[in-house]
C-alpha cells in the first residue's frame, strides 16, 4: 500500500487477515503471514493514531518472533520489526519498558546479522534510533556517543551508490544534532548539516523522501541561524522547509509534520525582523497542521502544542486575549492527551505553565501563577537529573518562583529562583549555545537579590554573568543585543553604586551596540532605544553635556515613532519622552520643552485606562508637569491642578500600596513648598497605607526589609516635622504613632487587623487584595470597588472602626487620662517635643533650639562608649568609676564626670524646656510619660531633673498606653510569681549571687499572697511559661538575651533552656498585669531597622501586662535585693492589694534609696518604668 488511501489500506489488511486465518499454527510461513499483517496494522495506525492498531501490530511482532528459530536467516528482521513497534508504543505512551523493549530487540538483531551482511548497515542504524530515544528520555551521555558510534558504522558500510545512503546520513546528523545541543561544539552542528546537505543532494526531485530530507535539512539550517545569527541560514531554512510542503500531498501522512517545520522557520524570521506576515504565516501553518491530524493521532498533541505557541505569539504581539485563552486551552488538551510517563510530558507541561504565566501577567489571579509553577515544578520532577532539558526546566521555573517573589516579596521564592537557574548553569556545557542565556538569567537573579539586600557582591555576580553570556554570543547573532542590553543594565547599576564614570560610559557604549545590531522594524528596537536613552540621560546628569541631553530626548522620540497607536507600551515611553523634555526645559527654559512635556503626558494618561494599575503612576508624572509650569508661570489653575491630579492618583484603588506610597510622599514634598494646606493630607495618605504595604502575603522578614527600604523611621521623623513646623500638631502626633505603631507591631510580629478578623473573612480579605494588587486584573476597578466595600462592612464591626487605618487624635489623646505625654522628634532640620496635656486639649509644641540630631547622636556615643568602658554586658558585670583617656572620643574625665555631663545636657537641653511648658499650663508635679523616638530613645531622659517633681514613665507608643490604661481586669485572685536563676546552662553568663537573697526579700514581703518561686532547677521554659499564664505579678530574676536582628528572638535565659520573646507574646496572658525585669541586656535595640531602640518591657507590654519595670543597661547583681524589696514594699504596702499604676513611684523611691547611698551613677540610671 503507497497510495495513501486509507481504504485500500483496510482492504490490504483485511485480505492478510484472512490469509493469516487460512494458515495453521506450526505452518512455516504463518510468521511471515504474521509479520506482513503486522506492517499493514503499523501503517493504518501511523494514519489515524487508532491505539488498537498498534496493539494488534505489536501483538502479531511479538507471535512471529516465537515462531521464528533462533538460527531462522528472517529472525532478525523479525525481531527489528518488533522493536519499531515497541518503538511506536513508546513515543505514543512513554512507557520506559517499551523503549527498553525496542533497544533489546534491535541490539539482537545487529548482533544476528554479520559484519558482511547487506542488512546490517540497517540494523545498526535502527539500534542507533533506540539508543537516542533512552538518550533523550534518560540524559545518559554514553547511550547518545553509543548512538552516533553505531551511525557513522552504518553509513561507513553503505556504499556511495546505495539508495538507502542519504536515509542513514539522516540518522547520523540527528545523533551529531543532539550531541551539539549537548555539549554546544560548533563542529557537531556543522557535520549535522554537512550529512544533511549529502543527504539531499543523493536524493532526485521526485523521490519520495526528498521533502524528508529538505526539511531536516531546513532544522540544521535554523540551528545554525540560531546559533550564528546568519540571516542567510534562516532564510534558507525557510526555503527548504517551503519545498518540502510543495513536494508533499495534501492527503500525505507526513505534510502536516513539515507544515509544521515551516511554521517554525517563519516563526523565526518573525523573531529576527518583527514582520507580522510572518507571525500569521506561523500560525495558519501550524493549524493547518493541527488540522490534518485526527483526533486520536500520536502527533496531534505535539501540534496543538505548536499551534499554542503560535497564538501566545500574537498575543504578546497584538494582545488580543482571546489569543491567550486559545493558547492556554490548546496547551490544557495537550497535556490531558499525554500519559503520566510519556517522555514528552514535561515539555508539554512546560507549555501549559508559559500560557499560565502569561494569564497571570495579563489578569493578575494568583491561581494562574501557582498553576504555572505547579506546572514547571511537575516538569522538573519528571526529568532525569542527567537528561539534556532539565537545564531548560529548572530555568523555566527558575521563572515562575521569580514571578511569585515579586509578587508576594518571600525571600524564600528569590532564593529558590537564583538557585534553580544556577543548577541550570552547571549542567550546561561551557560551549553549549544555551549557556549565554542561562547565565543571563542568572544575572537576572543576583540583581534581584542585589536590589533586595544591597550586597555588592550580587551586583558584581549579576555583571560578570552578564558579561560571559556577550562573550559567548557571536557578533551576528540574533541575542546578542538582548545580551548587551542586559549588561548596559548591570553596568548602569553599578555605576549608581559607586559613581565611577568608567561604568557609565560603558553602559552606553553596550546600549549604542545594542541598538545598531537591531533592525528598524524589530519589534524590539522601541525598547533598546528607551534603555539608551537612559544611558544618555544618566551621562547628562552626571556631566550635564547638552549632547547627552538631546540624544535621549531623541531616542525617546523615535522609540514613541516606532510605537503603534494602540501599543500597550505606548503610555510608558510617551511619559518617558516627557521627562526628557521635562530635563531639555529646566537646561534651557524653554517654555516649548514644558508645554511639549505635558502635552505627551496629558496623551499617556488619556492612552491609559482608568483601572490601568499604571494611570496614578501617569497621573503623577502629569502632576510633576504642572508642578513645574506652576513654579515658572505662577498660574492658580496649574497650582490646583497639582492638587487635583495627585489626588486623583492616590484614588485609583488598582495600583500597588508601595506606589500609593511613594506618590503621596512626592505629593507632600511639593505641598510643603507651596500649598502647605495639602501638607496633612498627603502624609496621612501615606502613613494611612502602611498597614497594607507592610502585611500583604509577607513574612516577618519581608516586612522588615519594607521598614528598611521605605525608611519607615526616617520619613516618619520627616513628615512630622514639617506638619511641627507648619503647625499642624494633630497631624503631627498622627504620623508619628502610626510610624511607631507600625514598626512596632512588625519587630514583635503583634496581632495585625487583619489577624483579628474572623478566618473566613480574612481568606476573603486576603483574596481580593492579592488579585487586586498583582499590577493588572481582569476587572480592576470591580474588585477594588469590592474590597471597598467590604472595607466599609468591617469597620462597622464592633472593635474594627480603624481597621486597616490609624487612630485619629481624638481617640489617642485619650492615653494622657492620667498625666501628660511627651513626644520627642529628632530630625536634621531640627528637634521637638510635643505636649499632649490631656484628653480635652489639643498637643502642645515644645522648642528644643539647643538640641541638633548630630549633638543627640554625639550624645548617645559617648553613653554607649561609658557603659563600654564599665563592663555593662549583663547583670553582675561593671567596674567601678575610673578614669577614662583620650580613647574612643573620651576626655581625661571620671565615670561621675562624664554621666554628670551628659545628664546636665539632656536637662538644660530637653526636659527643662518641656518643664517650663507643662508649668506655663499649671502642671508643676505628678505622672509623666516620655514617648522619644529616633535618636532621643536611648537616652536617660528620666534621670536627669534634678528633683522629682514628676514621676518619669516610658511607653512605646499612645495606642499601647490606651490599651493598658483601659484593659479590663479578670477579677481572679492576685498571683505573684517569681523566677529567680542564679546560673544557666545557656549563654555563657555569670553567677548571679544576689538573686537568691532578691528571691528571699520578695517573698517576705508579698507572704500574705499567692505566691509561686521558681528557683534554680525550677526555672524551666515550661515552668515560667505556665507561671506567667497564671500569675498577675511577675518578677524575673535572670539573665536576659537580645536578639538585635529580630526582637521577637530576644530570651530569658532560664534553667537549662530559654523562653523567647515570640512565644510569650502567642499566650493568651489574661491576668497579666505587672512585670519586673531584674535581668540585663533588656534595653538595646535594632536601631538600623526602626530608627529606635526596642525595650523588651514594651514587648511584655504588647504580651499583655499593664507595666513593667525594666533596665535601659544590665544592672548591678547587687542592687537587685534593695531594688526589689524597696519597690515591693511600697506596692504591697499595709498588706493592701497591689496597683499596677503605682509602680512608677515605687521605682522612683528604689532609685532615690540607691541615690543616697552614693552609688555611681551607672548603676541607678538604668532603671525605668513602662506602662501605666
Amino acid at each position: 500500500w503507497n497510495s495513501g488511501d486509507l481504504n485500500e489500506l483496510g482492504a490490504a489488511l483485511q485480505n492478510k487477515q484472512q490469509a493469516l486465518d487460512l494458515t495453521p499454527q506450526d505452518h512455516p510461513d504463518r510468521a511471515t503471514v504474521l509479520q506482513s499483517l503486522a506492517v499493514s496494522f503499523t501503517d493504518r495506525y501511523q494514519r489515524p493514531g487508532d491505539l488498537e492498531d498498534l496493539e494488534a501490530a505489536i501483538q502479531r511482532d511479538q507471535e512471529a518472533v516465537e515462531l521464528t528459530p533462533a538460527d531462522h536467516p528472517d529472525k532478525a528482521d523479525r525481531l527489528h520489526n518488533l522493536a519499531m513497534s515497541f518503538t511506536d508504543r513508546y513515543q505514543r505512551l512513554g512507557d520506559l519498558e517499551d523503549l527498553e523493549a525496542s533497544l533489546q530487540n534491535r541490539q539482537q538483531a545487529a548482533d544476528m546479522t554479520p559484519a558482511d551482511h547487506p542488512d546490517r548497515a540497517e540494523r545498526l542504524q535502527s539500534l542507533a534510533v533506540s539508543l537516542t530515544d533512552r538518550y533523550q528520555r534518560l540524559g545518559d551521555l554514553n547511550d547518545l556517543e553509543a548512538a552516533l558510534q553505531k551511525d557513522q558504522e552504518a553509513v561507513d558500510l553503505t556504499p556511495a551508490d546505495h539508495p538507502h545512503r542519504a536515509a542513514r546520513l539522516q540518522s547520523l546528523a540527528v545523533s551529531f544534532k543532539d550531541r551539539y545541543q549537548r555539549l554546544g561544539n560548533l563542529e557537531d552542528l556543522e557535520a549535522s548539516l554537512q550529512n544533511r546537505q549529502q543527504a539531499v543532494d543523493l536524493t532526485p526531485a521526485n523521490h519520495p523522501d526528498r521533502a524528508e530530507h529538505l526539511q531536516s535539512l531546513a532544522v540544521s539550517l535554523t540551528d545554525r541561524y540560531q546559533r550564528l545569527g546568519d540571516l542567510d541560514d534562516l532564510e534558507a531554512a525557510l526555503q527548504k522547509d517551503q519545498e518540502a510542503v510543495d513536494l508533499t500531498p495534501a492527503d500525505h501522512p507526513h505534510r502536516a509534520a513539515r507544515l509544521q517545520s515551516l511554521a517554525v522557520s517563519f516563526r523565526d524570521r518573525y523573531q529576527m525582523l518583527g514582520n507580522l506576515e510572518d507571525l500569521e504565516a506561523s500560525l495558519q501553518n501550524r493549524q493547518q497542521a493541527v488540522d490534518l491530524t485526527p483526533a486520536n493521532h500520536p502527533d496531534r498533541a505535539e501540534h496543538l502544542q505548536s499551534l499554542a505557541v503560535s497564538l501566545t505569539d500574537r498575543y504578546q504581539r497584538l494582545g488580543d486575549l482571546d489569543d491567550l485563552e486559545a493558547a492556554l486551552q490548546k496547551d490544557q488538551e495537550v497535556v490531558d492527551l499525554t500519559p503520566a510517563d510519556h517522555p514528552h510530558r514535561a515539555a508539554r507541561l512546560q507549555s501549559l505553565a508559559v500560557s499560565f504565566r502569561d494569564r497571570y501577567q495579563r489578569l493578575g489571579n494568583l491561581e494562574d501563577l501557582e498553576a504555572s509553577l505547579r506546572n514547571r515544578q511537575q516538569a522538573v520532577d519528571l526529568t532525569p537529573a542527567n537528561h539534556p532539558h532539565r537545564a531548560a526546566w529548572l530555568q523555566s521555573l527558575a521563572v515562575s518562583f521569580r514571578d511569585r517573589y515579586q509578587r508576594l516579596g518571600n525571600l524564600e521564592d528569590l532564593e529558590a529562583s537564583l538557585q534553580n537557574r544556577q543548577q541550570a548553569v552547571d549542567l550546561t556545557p561551557a560551549n553549549h549555545p544555551h549557556r549565554a542565556a542561562w547565565l543571563q538569567s542568572l544575572a537576572v537573579s543576583f540583581r534581584d537579590r542585589y536590589q533586595r539586600l544591597g550586597n555588592l557582591e550580587d551586583l558584581e555576580a549579576s555583571l560578570q554573568n552578564r558579561q560571559q553570556a556577550v562573550d559567548l554570543t557571536p557578533a551576528n547573532h540574533p541575542d546578542r543585543a538582548e545580551h548587551l542590553q542586559s549588561l548596559a543594565v548591570s553596568l548602569t547599576d553599578r555605576y549608581q553604586r559607586l559613581g565611577d564614570l568608567d561604568d557609565l560610559e560603558a553602559a552606553l557604549q553596550k546600549d549604542q551596540e545594542a541598538v545598531d545590531l537591531t533592525p528598524a522594524d524589530h519589534p524590539h528596537r522601541a525598547a533598546r532605544l528607551q534603555s539608551l536613552a537612559v544611558s544618555f540621560r544618566d551621562r547628562y546628569q552626571m556631566l550635564g553635556n547638552l549632547e547627552d541631553l538631546e540624544a535621549s530626548l531623541q531616542n525617546r522620540q523615535q522609540a514613541v515613532d516606532l510605537t503603534p497607536a494602540n501599543h500597550p507600551d505606548r503610555a510608558e515611553r510617551l511619559q518617558s519622552l516627557a521627562v526628557s523634555l521635562t530635563d531639555r526645559y529646566q537646561r534651557l527654559e524653554d517654555l516649548k520643552d514644558l508645554e511639549a512635556a505635558l502635552q505627551k503626558n496629558q496623551e499617556a494618561v488619556d492612552f491609559t485606562p482608568a483601572d490601568h494599575p499604571h494611570r496614578a503612576a501617569r497621573l503623577q508624572s502629569l502632576a510633576v508637569s504642572f508642578s513645574v509650569r506652576y513654579q515658572k508661570l505662577g498660574h492658580p489653575e496649574d497650582l490646583e491642578a497639582v492638587h487635583t491630579h495627585y489626588v486623583a492618583s492616590l484614588k485609583i484603588l488598582t495600583q500597588s500600596p508601595e506606589a500609593s506610597w511613594v506618590q503621596a510622599l512626592h505629593w507632600a514634598l511639593f505641598a510643603e513648598r507651596f500649598r502647605p494646606s495639602d501638607c496633612p493630607t498627603a502624609y496621612s495618605a501615606a502613613f494611612n497605607l502602611l498597614p497594607e504595604i507592610l502585611w500583604i502575603g509577607h513574612n516577618i522578614l519581608v516586612r522588615q526589609d519594607a521598614i528598611r527600604r521605605f525608611d519607615i523611621g526616617g520619613t516618619t521623623s520627616t513628615a512630622a516635622q514639617t506638619c511641627i513646623n507648619l503647625s499642624y500638631l494633630t497631624s503631627a502626633v498622627e504620623i508619628i504613632e502610626q510610624g511607631i505603631t507600625t514598626t512596632f507591631q512588625q519587630m514583635l510580629q503583634l496581632k495585625t487587623d487583619v489577624q483579628a478578623l474572623d478566618p473566613q473573612q480574612a481568606e476573603h480579605f486576603h483574596k481580593i487584595s492579592y488579585d487586586l494588587y498583582s499590577g493588572t486584573a481582569p476587572d480592576p476597578l470591580s474588585l477594588a470597588n469590592k474590597r471597598k466595600k467590604l472595607l466599609d462592612n468591617i469597620r462597622k464591626q464592633s472593635g474594627l472602626e480603624y481597621f486597616l487605618l490609624p487612630k485619629p487624635y481624638k481617640a489617642l489623646c485619650h492615653a494622657s487620662e492620667r498625666g501628660p505625654i511627651v513626644i520627642l522628634n529628632s530630625h536634621k532640620d531640627s528637634c521637638d517635643g510635643i505636649i499632649i496635656l490631656n484628653p480635652n486639649s489639643d498637643p502642645v509644641h515644645v522648642l528644643l533650639p539647643s538640641v541638633t540630631l548630630d549633638l543627640l547622636q554625639a550624645q548617645q556615643a559617648i553613653l554607649q562608649k561609658l557603659l563600654s568602658r564599665c563592663n555593662l554586658r549583663s547583670r553582675g558585670e561593671s567596674t567601678s568609676s575610673r578614669l577614662f583617656g583620650h580613647q574612643e572620643g573620651l576626655t581625661s574625665k571620671t565615670t561621675k564626670e562624664c554621666f554628670e555631663d551628659i545628664l546636665t545636657w539632656l536637662w538644660t537641653c530637653v526636659v527643662a524646656p518641656v518643664y517650663q511648658v507643662l508649668s506655663l499650663h499649671g502642671i508643676h508635679s505628678g505622672r509623666l510619660w516620655w514617648l522619644p523616638t529616633g535618636a532621643f530613645t536611648r537616652l536617660p531622659l528620666h534621670a536627669c531633673p534634678p528633683t522629682d517633681e514628676f514621676i518619669h514613665s516610658y511607653t512605646a507608643t499612645l495606642g499601647s498606653l490606651l490599651e493598658a490604661h483601659t484593659k479590663e481586669l479578670s477579677g481572679a485572685q492576685l498571683k505573684v510569681g517569681v523566677v529567680g536563676v542564679t546560673h544557666t546552662s545557656v549563654g555563657g553568663s555569670n553567677y548571679l549571687k544576689g538573686v537568691e537573697k532578691e528571691v528571699q526579700k520578695i517573698q517576705s514581703i508579698v507572704k500574705k499572697f499567692h505566691v509561686e518561686c521558681l528557683e534554680g532547677h525550677q526555672a524551666t521554659p515550661d515552668a515560667v511559661k505556665l507561671q506567667l499564664a497564671g500569675c498577675s505579678w511577675v518578677h524575673l530574676a535572670c539573665h536576659v538575651s537580645q536578639d538585635l536582628v529580630n526582637p521577637t528572638k530576644s530570651r530569658l535565659l532560664l534553667y537549662e533552656g530559654i523562653l523567647e520573646l515570640e512565644t510569650i507574646l502567642q499566650m493568651p496572658l489574661l491576668n497579666a498585669e505587672f512585670v519586673f525585669l531584674a535581668g540585663g541586656q533588656t534595653a538595646i535595640g535594632d536601631a538600623e531597622l526602626v530608627n529606635e531602640s526596642f525595650h523588651l518591657g514594651g514587648g511584655f507590654i504588647a504580651a499583655g501586662f499593664r507595666g513593667a519595670i525594666e533596665t535601659l543597661w544590665s544592672m548591678n547583681d547587687s542592687d537587685g535585693p534593695l531594688i526589689a524589696e524597696v519597690v515591693y514594699s511600697y506596692l504591697f504596702r499595709d498588706g493592701q492589694q497591689p496597683q499596677a499604676s503605682n509602680a512608677a513611684e515605687a521605682l522612683q523611691l528604689a532609685v532615690r534609696e540607691l541615690k543616697a547611698r552614693k552609688v555611681p551613677f551607672e548603676r541607678w540610671i538604668p532603671f525605668i518604668h513602662m506602662g501605666v
